[in-house]
């Protein structure tokens, strides 16, 4: 069983245990979170699983999270230049991240 979430304007696939690498959440580790942007949902197991489409959303199906960690990507160079122009410019840029772990897919 699995479901499409949208959460901070991307989708993930959620499964139940799966560790997720979103967007930086302003909250602690260990602290609940409840995603009800639920895309799509898969019901069971089998030679043809149940598959409920929202339009856009799938009502009554939340799926909850917990925050296990927080990080930092690794540095990337953004370099900017103009040929002959004597025009460069040199920026860092470390994206944040949080790790969630998907607990339950409730509501099917």
């Amino acid at each position: 069983m699995y479901a499409l979430v949208e959460f901070k304007g991307k989708q993930y696939k959620a499964e139940k245990g799966a560790l997720l690498k979103v967007d930086k959440v302003d909250a602690e580790p260990g602290s609940s979170l409840d995603i009800d942007k639920v895309l799509l949902v898969s019901g069971g197991e089998g030679e043809a699983p149940a598959v409920n489409v929202g339009t856009p959303y799938v009502g009554g199906v939340t799926v909850s999270a917990t925050v296990e960690s927080h990080g930092k990507d690794p540095k990337i160079i953004v370099f900017k230049y103009k040929p002959k122009k004597d025009y460069r410019r040199k920026q860092g840029h470390r994206q944040q991240y949080s790790i969630i772990k998907i607990g339950d897919i409730a509501g099917i």
